[in-house]
């Protein structure tokens, strides 16, 4: 006599299957699972700062599609917040951006900082035209130009 359960091949339970070659399996200590919560394209998925890197991005895509010329030359960086000892002639203390000039083969520089900017702006809206306008006053002081000049919205 034969029995069936022999001449069938095995079957894999989902008890029998090591956790390792499971799809979706469980942290280390088995409170919790290994994926994400919400993807990757979901708003939640962003923190502050890359929303805020985000929109320095765009506002220098559209300042260069403007001014290639301007920007020819131009780093930009965004810190978090502003060196706590400001020396003793900066005119303004509460800065939101500071410009640096070229030096010796050092290209010029705007530094924008996150959280006094973060501060001041009332919504998301606000915070773009906040970063619109701190980009193109520092320009403007890197260029000699007036921020009219360069953006005819700015300071709106």
């Amino acid at each position: 006599m034969t029995d069936d359960f022999t001449k069938r091949p095995l079957a894999r339970s989902t008890a029998a299957v090591l956790p390792w070659e499971r799809k979706i399996y469980r942290d280390r200590h088995g409170r919790g699972a290994r994926q994400a919560m919400f993807g990757i394209r979901m708003p939640r998925y962003r923190t502050k700062s890359g929303m805020f890197d985000g929109m320095v991005v765009a506002q220098m895509k559209r300042l260069n599609a403007a001014w290639p010329q301007l920007l020819a030359n131009v780093e930009c960086a965004v810190e978090d917040v502003p060196p706590s000892d400001p020396v003793s002639w900066e005119a303004k203390r509460a800065f939101l951006s500071q410009s640096f000039p070229a030096n010796h083969g050092i290209p010029a520089r705007i530094v924008l900082y996150r959280r006094p900017i973060e501060q001041r702006a009332l919504g998301r809206t606000d915070l773009q035209l906040l970063i619109r306008d701190e980009l193109v006053s520092c320009l403007a002081d890197l260029t000699g130009k007036h921020p009219e000049d360069i953006d005819p919205d700015w300071g709106l």
